[in-house]
């Protein structure tokens, strides 16, 4: 390829304690927690609001919180959903057990969602730039540090300084320009799992919604759908009428070639559509369902992942592992959505998601049960002194991927990632050698879940 080289001077903006690229669930937990410890954060979204996935991508549901027993998702995750439920954004007929103790999805008004980070953000004093990107990277990898982040909006470039940085971006971005090894969708499995673009549907009659899986297989019998894609997450309420709709795979797309993003996500328009009339035509209560508005950017599910101090691996997974740095714990389902429409994809599918079927062996938790998350897949691996990695990039092999790239694991190691750096800032500590013990306690005294028996002041380390 050829290069061209460009060089202009630019503005210098404010100097931070902590710079955040990216205000989905992890960028967002991790401001909130950060600011809220007393330093000076800018949090730079690209979009018009704060969510990420759960707003801008119209996933209006977060994935269970609960093990069956009790909740074990805590901190600023917790005091969301809390927020939700007492403002009235939940759909009717959701009651705190469906958080606190079962194991199941809570859908909620998307309105409400980003209204409740704009005020918790505000209130932790969070400087917050929407419509901004980080562009470039001032960091030196052989040194393992971030000096600033170049940044452009409507005013044009900015170059800021901090002394601590964060990638939430949700793809490694900055990661990768900072030279951190990565693992790229398509490059450590020979697919990729496939995006979908979601909608808001309205027009629902919820209580006659009728099975959605049943009416599906009729339909692919009856040649109704351009692909025969078995795998439907599906339609779920977020009030009386209107329904989030998560339907339709965008098979072989890399999320990181913009043409394929761009080709994808007109893709995903079609598709949505074709899912509409699909609903209108073979599911009771969808009769007279209107299509409202497909999400602003594809539902991805894989792009690129750090390679980090730690690499959470299926084995943990299914060891149920606990660690004593772990600075969360979750209980998901591996969650490796269907790659292709073939039939021994189909099966793949069902024996090992566990999905749709109790077969015993599969990655799917018992009531009670969960694993941990230790500290050291935010650290990318090589030394790094101020930054750190949080979001569905954090290090894990592929089949944990599948378990922790959702919004309620996302906001506990952002919120990790926020306080890890406020500790690193007051102590001196670098990031690739942080006293955990001190992180944990104080991920505790933030109404963190991490009931690991035993301490260390040391990481896990691959």
């Amino acid at each position: 390829m050829k290069t061209y080289q460009y060089t202009r001077k630019i503005p210098v903006g404010d100097v931070y304690d902590l710079v955040i690229a990216g205000g989905g669930p992890a960028g967002t937990a991790a401001a909130i927690a950060a600011a809220r410890l007393g330093i000076k954060v800018l949090l730079v979204e690209a979009s018009g609001c704060l969510g990420g996935t759960g707003t801008t991508g119209l996933v209006t549901a977060f994935n269970p919180m609960a093990n069956g027993e009790k909740m074990i998702v805590g901190g600023i995750m917790k005091e969301i959903i809390e927020a939700l439920y007492s403002r009235n954004f939940l759909p009717p007929g959701i009651n705190p057990d469906s958080w606190r103790k079962v194991f199941r999805w809570t859908p909620f008004q998307v309105e409400g969602y980003k209204l409740i980070l704009d005020e918790m953000a505000i209130d932790a004093g969070v400087h917050v730039q929407f419509f901004t990107r980080v562009i470039d990277v001032d960091a030196d990898a052989r040194q393992g540090k971030v000096t600033g982040f170049i940044l452009n909006n409507i005013e044009g470039h900015r170059y800021v300084k901090a002394k601590t940085f964060i990638d939430g971006t949700g793809d490694a971005c900055i990661a990768k320009l900072c030279g951190v090894t990565c693992r790229e969708a398509g490059t450590d499995t020979p697919t990729i799992m496939p995006p979908t673009l979601c909608s808001l549907v309205a027009g629902v009659d919820t209580k006659k919604l009728g099975d959605q899986l049943k009416a599906l297989f009729q339909a692919i019998d009856d040649g109704f759908f351009t692909q025969k894609d078995r795998h439907l997450p599906g339609l779920m309420p977020a009030n009386k009428t209107v329904g989030f709709l998560n339907a339709g795979h965008i098979f072989n797309m890399n999320a990181l070639r913009c043409k394929e993003l761009t080709d994808g996500i007109m893709f995903g328009r079609r598709l949505a559509q074709e899912y509409v009339n699909f609903y209108r035509k073979y599911v009771p209560g969808c009769e007279n369902m209107e299509h409202v508005v497909t999400a602003d950017i594809v539902g991805i599910r894989e792009s690129r992942r750090i390679l980090g101090e730690y690499e959470l691996n299926f084995e943990d997974y299914m060891a149920r592992r606990k660690f004593p740095d772990q600075i969360g714990v979750y209980c998901n389902y591996v969650d490796i959505h269907i790659q292709d429409t073939s039939d021994e994809e189909w099966k793949r599918f069902t024996e090992e998601s566990g999905n749709y079927t109790d077969k015993k062996g599969t990655a799917k938790y018992d009531t009670g049960e969960y694993h941990g998350i230790p500290y050291g897949v935010l650290v990318p691996k090589g030394g790094w002194k101020n930054f750190w990695v949080a979001g569905r990039t954090v290090s894990s092999d592929i089949k944990v991927h599948g378990a922790i790239r959702v919004q309620p694991a996302c906001s506990m190691v952002g919120q990790a990632a926020g306080t890890a750096a406020v500790q690193s800032i007051k102590t001196g500590q670098p990031a690739y050698d942080l006293d955990t013990e001190a992180l944990v306690k104080s991920l505790r005294e933030a109404n963190a879940y991490l009931p690991q028996d035993s301490l260390s002041k040391k990481m896990t380390r691959s």
